[in-house]
């Protein structure tokens, strides 16, 4: 059965639910709701949560752990001898789903009966043409043993999908039975849908946090595999990136961080200023015609893709800078480098810290600007002596919470500073050229991680654990700026 339409029985049967459980309350108080303890809508909703929730609960426990367990069971089933010597069993699983998925498509379409694609395998002379009539490769290499586990594989997700199917729709008959049984005008609906909601928010909520634990335990795993075969003194203390698959290879977070935090402070640079002066203004000085035009049009930035700042420092920026500031000056000769990433990436920053700070600002109390015009300051010294302290606690949360955006950024950096990392031999004058092409952490997980990569290598493993550096440095940086709002603004409330 389609998930569709298994998912669309279980909406019918609660909208059932609810006509029905409504209707049998109303009946047992004799059609006076007076004397119900819950009003009549209760009773309907508590049959309709009573089958939607642990129906649905049921549906995607089983969604995930089934993709688990098929996975376990065929990769167990294949022999040690289809595992060739310059791959691994994962990849082996990868073409069984490929060809499953080709041999479903071939039931789906009616190209072949369940019997045909059952009894297929690579030597029938038709195989690779049926499936190539239907958009699925075999390709020239595929191992008897591969298909044998493609047809396992399928054979056990089709009965895995009818047992879902079956298991589902019990549930949710079993809870419809049960609910609309205990619903009488005595019965406490009202009590009892509160609680089912407020497990449902629990399961959200848990969710979100469950979630971010995944991804630190997932980035930990990955992590403590690296550092088991490269040795963590060379990764955190070592002044060379040079990753190579042939072995030999130099791992340092040094330099990537290096190239990070620069092209982050002269971001910062572009964005704090013109943000904060921006946030200042629309917030003290522009009239509510002008606000009203100008504040949407600079949070306008903020919704532009990050390749399309990436295309514009690529095209415009860099190449500007290089012809009027690197060439004349003996800076460099590259438009790809630190300053033109910086500048398009703090003009892309400026909507995050103009907005925030211009929402701490109208936040601070009317009252104290009124105290200073009464003690007869001007309107630009109340600024500057009551309002820009008053409000600092939260426009320097504003401006740790741009600079982790500014840390995690990867295609502007990609397309304006380049691929290369910072070189610690060349000297302190290469490192701080702002013209030097240097990239950071997050390009660098990128490209360790594209391609026919090998997950058991120090060179694909290392992204993981610069995915856990920077995941605990944006993490430092959104706690601090947690802190420092919740800390100073319990003065000036």
């Amino acid at each position: 059965m389609p998930l569709i339409w298994l998912i669309a029985i279980i909406l019918v049967l609660a909208a059932v639910g609810f006509v029905m459980g409504r209707t049998r309350a109303v009946a047992s108080a004799g059609g006076d709701a007076r004397i119900m303890h819950s009003l009549p809508s209760y009773y309907g909703w508590n049959v309709a949560l009573t089958v939607i929730t642990p129906a649905f609960g049921l549906l995607v426990l089983w969604l995930l752990v089934q993709p688990l367990w098929i996975e376990n069971r065929v990769s167990a089933q294949l022999p040690e001898a289809a595992i060739a010597e310059d791959t691994t069993r994962s990849l082996v699983m990868t073409d069984v789903r490929r060809v499953a998925g080709g041999l479903q498509v071939l039931i789906d379409t009616g190209t072949m009966s369940e019997d045909d694609v059952s009894a297929m395998n690579t030597e029938d002379t038709d195989v690779r043409e049926r499936l190539g009539d239907v958009g699925v490769a075999l390709g020239s290499n595929v191992e008897p043993s591969v298909m044998a586990a493609a047809q396992s594989y399928r054979e056990m997700t089709k009965r895995g999908s009818a047992l879902m199917a079956v298991g589902v729709l019990l549930v949710a008959l079993g809870g419809f039975a049960m609910a609309y049984i205990l619903t009488n005008k005595d019965f406490r609906a009202r009590n009892t849908v509160e609680r089912g909601i407020l497990l449902v928010l629990i399961a959200a909520a848990s969710i979100a946090i469950l979630t971010t634990l995944g991804l630190v335990l997932s980035m930990l795993f990955e992590a403590r595999n690296f550092f088991a075969a490269h040795p963590w003194q060379d990764f955190f203390f070592g002044t060379k990136w040079a990753p190579d698959f042939r072995g030999n290879s130099e791992l340092a977070i040094l330099p990537l961080l290096w190239g990070t935090l620069y092209i982050s402070l002269i971001a910062l640079f572009v964005a704090v200023p013109v943000g904060l002066f921006a946030a200042i203004y629309l917030s003290e000085y522009a009239t509510s015609r002008v606000r009203s035009v100008a504040k949407p049009a600079i949070e306008v930035l903020a919704g532009i893709p990050t390749i399309v700042y990436g295309l514009f420092a690529l095209i415009t920026v860099g190449p500007m800078l290089r012809d009027y500031f690197a060439l004349p000056l003996g800076f460099g000769e590259s438009s790809s480098s630190v300053m033109t990433a910086g500048l398009v990436m703090g003009v892309m920053l400026i909507p995050f810290v103009s907005s925030l700070s211009d929402d701490i600002i109208n936040a601070v109390p009317q009252a104290m600007r009124d105290g200073s015009y009464g003690l007869g300051a001007t309107q630009s010294e109340t600024i500057r002596q009551v309002v820009v302290p008053a409000a600092l606690p939260g426009i320097v949360g504003a401006i740790l919470l741009a600079a982790s955006r500014a840390i995690g950024e990867t295609m502007i950096v990609v397309l304006g500073a380049g691929a290369a990392a910072a070189q610690f031999d060349r000297g302190l004058g290469e490192l701080v050229n702002p013209f030097q092409a240097m990239t950071t952490v997050t390009v660098k997980i990128v490209s360790q991680l594209t391609g026919d990569t090998d997950f058991s290598s120090p060179e694909t493993l290392v992204a993981f654990a610069l995915g856990l550096s920077l995941f605990t440095i944006t993490l430092g940086l959104n706690v601090l700026a947690l802190w420092i709002v919740r800390r100073y603004r319990e003065q000036y409330e």
